[in-house]
């Protein structure tokens, strides 16, 4: 039966993200990259949420939808034997990923993947298309997404925390140092866009391109 890939974002304190990947590493969630962010709240803000320093680490982690269902319901339980990370942690749905990629994070849950099943259907009018390639890459996915119909997107650099596990199914290295393009979409064009960058830029090129979608409540121009 097919299994679904969740998304966690978390912002944690500065300096605390490689303690939050080294746990999540320990129940099997392994695809983990880890970026630098500053929190823009007001102080007092932030101390309402319990944020802490303004300095991030962000950490964007994919893995098996059972995994991650399994940590929830253990939540309390799991973070209170660690010490606090100063921050948030967003549980997101995915709608769509790279065939390879589903396959190899629910090999860690046991689950097989179905061909074909890739995609899920989402409800909503936008996606936000993640796009992880090797470093020197998302110039050239930016222009493969524009030609399939984005408009624009953002570059973010980070780090995957595992490279192992995808060298083992890669023709070629993959690099620790990874840019991550953000691309908002209407849900009706995210599709050509992955197919198209996957086929271009996916797991099996030398960019190494590992694509996840998520679907958006709401989309503002600010």
């Amino acid at each position: 039966m097919n299994k679904r890939l969740m998304v966690l974002l978390s912002i944690v304190e500065r300096d605390k993200g490689k303690k939050l990947i080294n746990y999540l590493e320990s129940i099997n969630i392994r695809l983990n990259l880890q970026c630098v962010g500053y929190g823009t709240a007001p102080t007092e803000m932030m101390d309402i949420f319990g944020l802490g320093t303004k300095d991030k680490d962000i950490i964007i982690s994919i893995g098996a939808e059972s995994i991650i269902k399994d940590m929830m319901a253990n939540f309390g339980e799991a973070f209170e034997s660690h010490a606090k990370y100063g921050g948030l942690m967003i549980v997101l749905k995915s709608s769509a990923a790279n065939r390879i990629m589903s396959e190899l994070l629910n090999r860690e849950s046991g689950a097989t993947f179905e061909k074909g099943t890739g995609s899920m259907k989402n409800e909503h009018h936008n996606n936000l298309i993640l796009i992880s390639v090797n470093e020197g890459y998302s110039d050239s996915v930016m222009q493969v997404a524009k030609k399939a119909g984005a408009t624009g997107g953002t570059v973010i650099k980070g780090r995957l925390a595992d490279t192992e596990m995808f060298e083992q199914i890669s023709d070629s290295q993959v690099d620790g140092d990874r840019e991550i393009l953000c691309i908002l979409a209407p849900f009706n064009t995210s599709k050509q866009i992955m197919e198209d960058v996957n086929a271009q830029y996916g797991t099996t090129s030398e960019a190494n391109g590992l694509i996840v979608a998520i679907p958006t409540e709401k989309a503002y121009k600010i």
